[in-house]
């Protein structure tokens, strides 16, 4: 049965995953934890799909409150789809974006590509780097190292970030194949990619909490106290996230 064969698969991946990135796990984690305490912000960034990656740690029931997720429309998957796979190969464009966020040294920046090929991920890390983030890199080296830059300086996301953590996909994503099927289906980047960004913020929580910082945390707004809660959450942070 198929789907015992894709959570055979996963669980493998994951376990990689962890035995095999968790050192640049606990690293990312320490940057991250070093923006949160310095009253400064995560600036998570991806394309098309991988903008989901910002959503999932951005203004959730149990995440970090300072988490300024870049969800810049001309990349996302609607209106059209198709614009967002042209939208993120044009250089020029993320880097020009980032310069309109309130931005800081101290911040952090994750971006989110399993290929890491394209222009858009590029010009944003290097921008991120210009201003002195510390930029994390969540990218499938097997996959990345397949294909070439599609940025003029000829580098992939891994090759300019500070921190990488190798997502343990297969090149191409896909893993299940069958008769009568052309090609690989059911990809598990998804999932492997939203559990490190949960294990990254796990860990950068512990650090915070383990320095004898507090770090801000948002709670259901479907709890009784919730609305309260975030409220002061939101008023503190602002100015420095602007989906808030």
């Amino acid at each position: 049965m198929l789907y015992k064969d894709y959570y055979q698969s996963i669980t493998g991946q994951l376990e990689l995953q962890v035995n095999q990135e968790g050192k640049n796990i606990e690293a990312a984690a320490k940057v991250c934890s070093e923006s949160v305490k310095n009253n400064r912000v995560i600036h998570v960034f991806g394309c098309g799909h991988s903008q989901m990656f910002a959503m999932e740690v951005f203004y959730r029931a149990g995440g970090i409150v300072p988490i300024n997720a870049l969800l810049i429309p001309h990349l996302a998957l609607f209106p059209k789809a198709k614009l967002s796979t042209l939208q993120e190969r044009v250089e020029g464009f993320s880097d020009q974006y980032l310069q309109l966020e309130n931005t800081d040294a101290k911040d952090t920046m994750i971006i989110v590509s399993m290929s890491g090929r394209n222009a858009g991920v590029i010009d944003m890390a290097l921008e991120a780097k210009k201003i002195g983030m510390k930029v994390i890199a969540l990218t499938s080296l097997d996959f990345s190292k397949s294909v070439t830059s599609r940025h003029t300086n000829g580098k992939r996301l891994f090759e300019v970030a500070d921190i990488v953590i190798d997502i343990k996909c297969e090149s191409g994503d896909a893993v299940l194949s069958m008769a009568g099927v052309d090609d690989k289906f059911c990809g598990t980047s998804t999932v492997l990619g939203m559990s490190v960004m949960q294990m990254i913020m796990a860990q950068t929580v512990e650090n915070c909490v383990n320095d004898g910082f507090k770090p801000p945390i948002y709670v259901s707004s479907n709890l009784d106290r919730g609305d309260e809660i975030n409220a002061e959450h939101i008023a503190n942070y602002s100015n420095l996230i602007t989906n808030l």
